[in-house]
């Protein structure tokens, strides 16, 4: 028996999933090594690694209680992606379909960072560190945001 890796992996639910892994691919430079479909047609499974992680891509399935958020009119999870160029990888997302939910701006707590939401709904940050603020100073700017 092989050893249990353990891992918390992203499992993404979209309407017309075949559809949506080309989209990843388009927007965040995804690979998309394993898809697995019923006879319909319809994606069971697909394993696919965005920045070198791995996110599941499956099917929306009403029949078995899978619902994306298109069904459930948006979502309240965020999937952060922390890349070098930001700017360039927010440009692609959104030249790909997605939408802007808050632009790119550098940020309090050192990062530039800014969220897009795909056609499938899912809301995804992106961001590139710029420095790293001592806790001090990180304590004073949350304070000044919240104001």
């Amino acid at each position: 028996m092989r050893p249990i890796a353990t891992a918390i992996i992203p499992h993404l639910t979209c309407r017309n999933a075949t559809v949506a892994l080309e989209f990843y691919r388009q927007a965040f430079g995804a690979e998309v090594p394993t898809v697995q479909n019923l006879p319909d047609g319809r994606v069971m499974h697909a394993a696919i690694t965005i920045n070198d992680a791995p996110v599941y891509v499956v099917e929306e399935f009403p029949e078995w209680g899978g619902t994306s958020p298109q069904a459930l009119g948006g979502t309240p999870v965020t999937i952060h992606l922390t890349v070098a160029d930001c700017d360039a990888v927010f440009a692609r997302a959104v030249e790909a379909g997605c939408t802007v939910a808050m632009p790119l701006d550098d940020m309090f707590w050192g990062d530039r960072y800014g969220i897009v939401t795909d056609p499938y709904g899912h809301k995804w940050s992106i961001s590139t560190p710029k420095f790293v603020p001592i806790p001090d100073e990180l304590q004073a700017a949350i304070v000044g945001a919240a104001g």
